[in-house]
């Protein structure tokens, strides 16, 4: 997603999957593929180096999980325990809310 106004669809009646270490939240939208916006602040990730690994993993497991995904809009938001988890304990959190997010929702 590039614009502010794709984050800001995302944000409106988005349905949300968290953990203590990041939040996803999707929304449908009109496409034929899903796709991916990440937030990493700074405030909650202090370095650069944290902040381009915790995107690089997003990135990578959204890529390895986006043919069972549905056709949304996600947008991955990182909290400051995020740092602290391995790439493998990452790789597992984002696996498990990429599948409670692509079950149909109810109602």
């Amino acid at each position: 997603m590039l614009t502010p106004e794709h984050y800001q669809n995302v944000f409106e009646k988005a349905h949300r999957a968290g953990s203590p270490h990041f939040t996803i939240i999707a929304r449908k939208n009109s496409l034929t593929h899903p796709r991916l916006g990440l937030a990493v602040p700074k405030k909650q990730i202090k370095t650069a180096p944290g902040r381009n690994r915790f995107k690089r993993i997003a990135r990578e497991s959204f890529r390895l999980n986006q043919h069972k995904l549905a056709n949304k809009d996600f947008v991955v938001i990182a909290k400051k325990s995020a740092q602290d988890l391995s790439n493998d304990d990452m790789f597992k959190l984002f696996d498990k809310l990429w599948q409670r997010l692509s079950r149909p929702s109810r109602g």
